[in-house]
């Protein structure tokens, strides 16, 4: 069976793709977009977080150019949460979470402002008049305390007024700083951003997961040693957790394939192992992470062993290896790729995704039942966003971007 770049599944996936984004405009709240629970409504218990806010921003910015109404309402209402609850006025930057009352967590965090980047970057394609200012912002603080120009790598987080930062720096932080990057070049044309995400990529899983069977260490001490026993106490943990996160081995991959076609856009010649590690990365998640119990589904985390820790099916991981399997297919065409895309889509349908109270369920048990171990509601749709656009759109530019530039079913037959 052929899917990719055909019509008829595009047509499928742009179904899905509507629906997702009428559920996640119950998000929107007067301080950014809140945390959505499992029946589509917020939790105002858990407060608006800057994450949350910013991925919204960079997905509905994605909307608006796919001419869908009201989407650019939503654009503009997450730059105004940026541009006021959210934003830290006195020292800059912006606060990791508020509510309706002030701040929960004043904290500056690179993984959220990372996001920040993306949203920004993304809203500057729709041609809203504040979106290139919060660009420029955002690259500023970026600039200022998040790139660390002497390790050429991203630091993890600050205190409120930037005057103290963790000894720790994060695998996670650095992937979406990647991530970002990506989108910032697309929008800036700067050769700079590129060359920061090639050097991430090389230090993260080109030293170091290529030679651990690419299982990606993510944490690591301020000199950038791998710190292999971290959170060995709280392995469930949302953003740090034990040993091995294999949703994003495969994450990464993607992101490396994205970052070879930008590139080779250039008319440069990438770096062969761009590609390489993206198939080890691909093929190490499914050995250890796919099914390794029996039952169908991705676990949460792995030890370095490549056994099972948390074996929750989390929703992200499998989302983000669909994502994987189209550009892998992409640059190679081989039908291994497709074949694992339908399995995956298979156990999404069967499983996953909520009809009744819309989106997808989070987090599934070992036997594919509705569970709530490390995540409780359905957040946002940022990462279901990818599976549902990036299998109908080349490698480069990247995803706003592309779609702005109408390549959206552009490969369709």
């Amino acid at each position: 069976m052929k899917w990719f770049n055909t019509l008829s599944h595009n047509r499928w996936l742009e179904q899905e793709t509507d629906r997702i984004l009428d559920f996640g405009k119950n998000a929107a709240v007067p301080t950014g977009f809140g945390w959505l629970g499992n029946n589509g409504q917020v939790r105002s218990d858990m407060g608006t977080h800057l994450w949350i806010t910013a991925r919204m921003l960079h997905v509905y910015a994605v909307a608006a150019n796919m001419g869908r109404p009201g989407a650019y309402a939503l654009v503009e209402h997450g730059i105004n949460a940026l541009n006021g609850p959210l934003r830290d006025k006195q020292h800059g930057g912006w606060y990791a979470c508020v509510n309706d009352e002030g701040v929960m967590d004043a904290s500056k965090q690179g993984y959220q402002h990372f996001f920040v980047l993306l949203g920004a970057a993304s809203a500057v394609t729709t041609g809203h008049p504040q979106a290139r200012r919060l660009l420029d912002d955002a690259i500023e603080v970026i600039e200022r305390y998040f790139w660390s120009e002497q390790e050429q790598m991203c630091l993890e987080s600050w205190d409120e007024a930037f005057s103290k930062t963790e000894d720790y720096r994060g695998g996670n932080a650095n992937m979406h700083a990647v991530e970002a990057f990506l989108i910032v070049y697309d929008v800036t044309h700067d050769r700079k951003w590129l060359d920061r995400a090639l050097r991430i990529a090389s230090v993260i899983i080109h030293d170091v997961a290529r030679n651990g069977e690419y299982r990606v260490n993510e944490h690591f001490d301020a000199s950038w040693n791998p710190i292999r026993d971290y959170n060995i106490d709280n392995p469930a943990h949302r953003f740090r957790a034990y040993g091995g996160t294999p949703g994003h081995w495969i994450e990464w991959g993607r992101l490396m394939l994205h970052l070879r076609a930008a590139l080779e856009a250039r008319f440069e010649t990438p770096p062969a192992w761009l590609l390489e590690d993206a198939k080890g990365l691909f093929h190490a998640t499914i050995r250890d992470a796919w099914a390794p119990d029996g039952a169908d589904g991705f676990v949460y985390s792995v030890g370095w062993d490549g056994k099972p820790i948390v074996r929750e099916r989390v929703r992200w991981p499998i989302v983000e290896a669909m994502g994987t399997a189209y550009a892998l297919y992409t640059v190679t065409g081989e039908a291994q790729y497709e074949a694992w895309y339908q399995k995956w889509w298979d156990y999404c349908i069967k499983y996953l995704m909520d009809y009744e109270n819309g989106s997808w369920w989070q987090e599934l048990d070992t036997n594919n039942e509705v569970t709530t171990k490390v995540w409780d509601g359905k957040q946002d749709i940022y990462h279901l966003l990818h599976c549902l656009v990036i299998p109908r759109l080349p490698l480069a530019p990247g995803l706003a971007p592309a779609v702005a530039a109408g390549l959206l079913d552009s490969l369709a037959k």
